[in-house]
């Protein structure tokens, strides 16, 4: 088989770490279920575990934080306070934005831990009040994968390629109530990654796919601490859209369409220290692999037949495992934020993903300094197990315009 797209596919896999597994840290397969070595005894016992089975898609650029600020917090975003990254978590919390007009760049370089220079993640993202209660919102995410040599069967060259991805968001966010916002969002999905290659007589083709994001926010004062806090709660479904091909097979992919509930709470310590601790949860919304069961016996199984709705509703119910594995295939996010005088800001957070799903599990630690309408957010992600992270010992960061000079031409 041609490698030039085995080549692209896998940088692009191992690009996002909920696909690649280490293999000395998973049990042994056998029957489906896991194995582990017992060295006294030199026999495989049983862990009770079920072979590791994580759920994959393509085009996964679509889920890497963007942003220094939530990846200083173990990847969370859905319920902090209003930025413009918020185009990427929840696009409803836009609406309670404190400035007209808001916009960041973020540059995350990508597996430099691995020697790579060239591969990196760019994200451009803003917002605009139209008024006290809309809010339009525009993201641009471009993913770049490098210099890839293409080459023939027999290790010939075919050239040299540049494969790169990217995405256009735009999205409207409303308050409802004074405590409530709802948002939604449309959204071009482009992946170039071996085009103009063949492989088994099909011309490699860009992939292009159009999704949809819908958001609600809920925010109101706690009278819990004499000096005041304030609780937000989030829900994102993001990325839910048709599937994607590289060929004219009908064969398609989904998308990571994803499910994310956040919870934060932020606490008024007093007029110049705030601290507000916060978590996300996130489930992806597609099938679970289950390459054995192909009823119609067409060499395609079953699982990735579905139209992207109904794989939505069979994603809450298909894991071989039952509600246990399904359980497991939520991935938790904790960080926490201190803020003084809202100008200087220290930051930390977990994540975690279970085992037999992408065992990603890192911490991660920021600051962010504001000064009049500028403002810079670093992140750096400490890996705390042997599984490689396209970000393991990276440092990233964000720049952000507030222009709270707008707000003074009303007066």
């Amino acid at each position: 088989m041609n490698k030039s797209l085995i080549q692209a596919l896998l940088l692009a896999m191992f690009a996002f770490g909920a696909t690649m597994l280490s293999a000395q840290l998973l049990p042994k397969c056998i029957d489906g279920q896991g194995f582990s070595y017992n060295p006294i005894t030199g026999q495989q016992v049983a862990t009770g575990e079920r072979c590791a089975n994580a759920v994959t898609t393509a085009v996964p650029f679509l889920r890497i934080v963007p942003d220094a600020r939530g990846g200083a917090m173990g990847d969370v975003g859905i319920a902090t306070s209003a930025d413009p990254n918020g185009m990427h978590y929840n696009q409803s919390k836009l609406a309670f934005a404190d400035k007209k007009v808001a916009l960041s760049a973020t540059y995350t370089p990508w597996m430099r831990n691995l020697g790579l220079q060239d591969v990196y993640l760019a994200y451009l993202s803003g917002y605009m009040q139209i008024d006290k209660l809309q809010t339009i919102g525009l993201g641009l995410r471009y993913f770049s994968l490098g210099d890839i040599e293409f080459t023939d069967e027999n290790g010939g060259s075919l050239g040299q390629g540049r494969p790169n991805e990217f995405e256009v968001n735009a999205a409207y966010a409303r308050k409802l109530s004074k405590k409530f916002s709802a948002a939604i969002g449309a959204k071009f999905i482009y992946s170039n990654l071996a085009t103009g290659q063949v492989v088994e007589g099909n011309e490699i083709k860009p992939g292009i796919a159009g999704a949809a994001d819908l958001s609600l926010t809920y925010k109101t004062p706690l009278k819990v601490i004499k000096t005041g806090s304030e609780l937000t709660i989030g829900a994102a479904i993001t990325n839910l859209g048709s599937k994607i091909t590289y060929t004219n097979s009908v064969n398609r992919d989904y998308i990571p369409t994803n499910l994310g509930v956040g919870l934060a709470w932020k606490i008024n310590l007093d007029q110049f220290n705030t601290f507000t601790i916060t978590t996300d949860f996130n489930k992806l919304l597609v099938p679970t692999p289950r390459p054995d069961i192909d009823e119609d016996g067409d060499g395609i199984p079953d699982y990735k037949q579905y139209s992207p709705i109904r794989g939505v509703f069979k994603s809450f119910g298909d894991a071989p495992g039952g509600f246990s594995e399904e359980i497991k295939e939520i991935t938790t996010g904790i960080g926490a934020e201190y803020w003084y005088d809202d100008q200087f800001a220290v930051r930390a957070g977990y994540f975690f993903e279970h085992y037999s799903k992408g065992n990603r599990k890192y911490f991660s630690v920021g600051l962010g300094v504001k000064y009049n309408v500028f403002g810079i957010n670093f992140s750096y992600l400490v890996p705390t197990t042997n599984q490689r992270n396209p970000l393991d010992n990276t440092l990233r960061f964000s720049l952000l315009f507030d222009f709270a000079a707008f707000e003074g031409e009303d007066n």
